[in-house]
């Protein structure tokens, strides 16, 4: 294990000198607008997401807006992210509970996240890392779950148990930046169907890196 987080801390350096400093990709200007976000960013991709939101944050503005709004005209404005439905009702009634037992401040903790229509571990541990500055996870996408399984830091396919393998060797630190990192080699470099060994900052340490480039 200690082997693993010295693995691991140099694998987050050599991303960092790589890509650098890297911010949420989605836009929002307050919590609720970025869990809105990132409910619409299941199995769509951040462009997209911010075109929506970029219509969307200017005709709802407030959470009474969401809380109040017509499912059908809401449908409408996220119909190109996929899953709309399910979506528009997720974002609905996470407002309606915001407003109904948290005040209308979105809450503050994992605990409290997850209780939201729509919010799974991901999506929690995203807006407490971008919203609050907090820490309490490693948001676990689909780029993390290939990618941290290519690096040998987890053998599981499970998000929860890929997400516990790594808090487990990623130094708290870096917990919030970590999946972006990961993110930005998944889009940019080590791509699902074709994964460019040749050029990834982490050919030299990467085992399965390794292992392509010597059978080439």
């Amino acid at each position: 294990m200690k082997d693993k987080k010295k693995y691991v801390v140099k694998v987050i350096k050599v991303l960092k000198e790589s890509f650098g400093d890297i911010k949420c990709p989605l836009k929002f200007s307050n919590p609720f607008e970025l869990l809105v976000a990132v409910i619409l960013s299941a199995q769509c991709r951040d462009e997209r997401v911010n075109k929506i939101t970029e219509v969307l944050f200017k005709q709802y503005k407030s959470l009474q807006d969401y809380a109040n709004a017509d499912i059908s005209k809401l449908e409408n404005c996220i119909k190109s992210a996929g899953f709309f439905r399910s979506k528009a009702k997720s974002i609905i009634k996470s407002a309606q509970m915001v407003l109904r037992l948290y005040d209308g401040k979105c809450p503050q903790t994992m605990e409290g996240l997850i209780k939201l229509p729509g919010v799974a571990r991901k999506t929690a541990n995203v807006v407490l890392g971008h919203a609050f500055c907090k820490a309490e996870g490693i948001a676990v996408d689909t780029h993390v779950i290939r990618i941290a399984i290519l690096l040998k830091l987890t053998n599981r396919e499970n998000p929860v148990k890929i997400e516990r393998d790594l808090m487990e060797i990623v130094p708290n630190q870096y917990w919030i930046e970590i999946s972006l990192l990961i993110q930005a080699l998944g889009r940019r470099i080590c791509k699902a169907r074709n994964p460019n060994h040749n050029e990834c900052p982490l050919n030299k340490i990467c085992p399965s890196a390794k292992k392509a480039i010597t059978t080439q």
